[in-house]
């Protein structure tokens, strides 16, 4: 399995952006895929997640800015983001969990200038 996330970029504060992550391989249904970022000199964090069609996790501090979405058509996940704010700014990591196995993306910038 390979993720490929895409649609960082540098957006000031109030913008928006999308990030997507294509995920190639075998991909089974019912697994668990996600969004995590971290900051520097901070831990990764969970941003949003998804178990099939559903949101079973999001972060308390994008609730009602971030929306986690996919298309199991074309095994993409994406991440909307709106109202971006500067301690949004962080490397922001796919993430895919199935059969006891967790897959890493390679990570997409994400800066959100003051």
């Amino acid at each position: 399995v390979q993720l490929q996330a895409s649609g960082g970029g540098l957006v000031q504060a109030g913008g928006s952006l999308r990030l997507s992550c294509a995920a190639s391989g075998t991909i089974f249904s019912g697994n668990y895929m996600g969004w995590y970022r971290q900051a520097p000199r901070k831990q990764r964090e969970l941003v949003a997640r998804m178990l099939g069609g559903s949101t079973t996790a999001i972060a308390e501090s994008v609730k009602g800015r971030f929306t986690i979405s996919r298309d199991n058509a074309k095994n993409t996940l994406y991440l909307q983001m709106n109202n971006l704010k500067p301690e949004d700014t962080a490397v922001y990591y796919c993430h895919l969990s199935q059969r006891s196995r967790d897959y890493w993306g390679s990570g997409t910038q994400v800066t959100v200038s003051s």
